[in-house]
């Protein structure tokens, strides 16, 4: 028997438009083998418009016209008095997934979409670090009092399975160190410095590329890496903690020279995030660190990401993929849907 489901993206840039592509090649495959027929049915996104259609709205088609026109505004659902609090309230989906822009200084505007759609009775899947690192705590009691759930595994690793794998699989053995290389951008940076570039080299042509933003500060002073390290704190080691609490360094003031020097004593430099138990307390940084050549997390180069985890009954496990990008991240909605119908 198969059961629909009903979506409501809020943005669709490069995540709605990679879970779109995930679902117009693999919606009839996941009917078949999961019984959930994943259906969007409602899109609000500030720049390219609005559209509502009860009964779908077919994938391959809107990526086609967003091709074609570059918004939605002139589509034949558009629904341009719409916004993303009205799709919440009128459309009929049956799980919010709220992909709007980041902001780790308040969570706002995603933070009160997802309290809107808790409230609501809708579950919630995100990829939106903003909401899960300041207020996760609260949002997480909302969905429970409202019987609904709340998704974020996107929210750090993309649709590298870090949460899950933490929280279900490995949660009994007794985390005692989580530390990883938790942002693509610095990560590639570094790794072409290696090559020899220089730093305002290597930034640029990540910038190039696309890693890296026209104002990269988020990346390369660590506050990107640092909300991640606040989310694995909160769902990992299960400790409340701010962007406050995280001891921020970035990779901005790193020379070649230090490069070379690491590199001639068998270290390489990596921007680490690291969340440890120390004498009772939970001690969290994001820092560059010198690793020996022979540490997992050294040999990840260009923009993957890692997670190192540190137990007490596995030893060390570590987990490596790509921590961004339209597919990757497109697929981590897909993972949270599932959980919550499995």
């Amino acid at each position: 028997m198969t059961r629909e489901v009903r979506l409501g993206l809020i943005g669709f840039g490069n995540v709605g438009q990679g879970l779109a592509q995930i679902l117009k090649e693999s919606r009839e495959e996941y009917i078949q083998k999961f019984g959930l027929d994943l259906k969007i049915t409602a899109i609000s996104d500030a720049r390219i418009g609005n559209l509502y259609d009860p009964n779908g709205l077919d994938a391959g088609d809107l990526l086609e016209h967003l091709s074609e026109n570059g918004s939605f505004k002139q589509h034949p659902v558009a629904k341009p008095g719409w916004d993303a609090l009205t799709l919440i309230h009128e459309s009929n989906a049956d799980v919010i997934v709220e992909m709007s822009y980041t902001d780790l200084t308040t969570g706002q505007p995603a933070t009160d979409h997802v309290i809107e759609a808790l409230t609501q009775k809708k579950h919630v899947v995100t990829s939106n670090k903003g909401p899960v690192a300041l207020h996760f705590s609260r949002l997480n009691a909302l969905a429970e009092a409202n019987g609904v759930q709340l998704g974020v595994e996107g929210t750090v690793m993309s649709g590298t399975p870090t949460l899950r794998l933490a929280r279900e699989i490995l949660a009994a053995g007794k985390i005692r160190k989580v530390m990883g290389i938790f942002n693509g951008t610095t990560n590639y940076i570094l790794t072409q410095m290696e090559s020899g570039m220089s730093y305002a080299d290597a930034l640029a042509e990540a910038q190039q590329l696309g890693y890296a933003e026209p104002d990269p500060t988020g990346d390369v002073e660590g506050f990107d890496a640092a909300g991640k390290v606040v989310i694995l704190a909160r769902l990992v080691m299960n400790e409340v903690i701010s962007m406050e609490d995280v001891d921020r360094t970035g990779i901005s003031k790193l020379t070649l020279e230090d490069v070379n020097t690491a590199k001639a004593a068998g270290e390489r430099w990596k921007l680490i995030g690291s969340l440890e138990i120390v004498d009772g307390n939970l001690v969290a940084s994001v820092k560059p660190l010198r690793l020996p050549i022979t540490h997992p997390l050294a040999g990840v180069s260009g923009a993957a990401n890692a997670a190192h985890f540190v137990t007490d009954y596995v030893g060390e496990v570590t987990l490596i993929g790509p921590g961004a990008g339209r597919l990757p991240t497109g697929y981590a909605v897909i993972e949270d849907i599932l959980a919550i119908y499995r």
